[in-house]
């Protein structure tokens, strides 16, 4: 059966309707890349023009590229993504950040939110779902799982509050690697600290969460959306 008249046979819009959407893609993981990068790039309005694999790298790509979408993973080897929203929009004020997550919860939506990104949305999410995202986000729009919102919508408005809003970068990290099911040993190797310091910093960490061991701070973190 053919398609309709001004529809092309996939059910999206003709080429001509609308422009490139330039798209930074940051994901460390090389065939989860390689998929999203060869999916995205055969859209006919978004165009790929790099891959970062780490925060700093994206800083840096974005920042010379100016990108019209960072399609920003959660999870990268130099940290939380969600904490480099900032970063990014200050090297490229036009550019709108979406972050992939492998969970979402109001918790990280809000953080998203707060940190001046566009929505986030799940690794789970159908091809047709993210090439949505991406053109919302790019056209100025927001996305946010209808389930999420009314959670966001409490804590940006103080009605409840947000664990773990006060962490430092070095205690999020600290966050991430207990999460990975680090030993305070290595967290010491990881972070480049003393054995002393890398416990000070897990200390601090559990007292923020209200937590009293490593395993009720990783789930909290989990339930409030600090980690995936």
């Amino acid at each position: 059966m053919s398609p309709p008249p001004g529809e092309s046979p996939a059910g999206e819009p003709p080429p001509e309707e609308s422009p490139s959407i330039r798209l930074l893609l940051v994901e460390d993981h090389d065939m989860v890349a390689e998929a999203l990068g060869l999916a995205l790039d055969r859209t006919h309005d978004v165009q790929v023009v790099a891959r970062s694999g780490s925060i700093e790298t994206a800083v840096a790509d974005t920042r010379r590229l100016q990108p019209d979408v960072v399609l920003l993973d959660r999870r990268l080897p130099d940290g939380d993504g969600i904490s480099a929203i900032g970063r990014l929009t200050a090297a490229a004020p036009r550019t709108r950040v979406l972050v992939l997550t492998g969970e979402a919860s109001s918790a990280s939506a809000t953080r998203v939110a707060e940190a001046g990104g566009a929505g986030l949305v799940l690794k789970s999410a159908a091809l047709h779902e993210l090439k949505a995202a991406v053109r919302q986000v790019a056209a100025g729009g927001v996305v946010f799982a209808p389930e999420l919102l009314a959670g966001v919508l409490d804590r940006l408005t103080g009605r409840t509050g947000l664990a773990g809003a006060e962490l430092t970068a070095r205690e999020q990290q600290t966050l991430l690697l207990l999460a990975d099911g680090a030993s305070t040993a290595l967290i010491s190797e990881r972070l480049g600290v003393a054995h002393n310091t890398a416990r000070n910093h897990i200390q601090r960490v559990l007292e923020k969460l209200g937590a009293g061991s490593k395993l009720e701070a990783v789930a909290i973190a989990r339930r409030e959306g600090l980690v995936d």
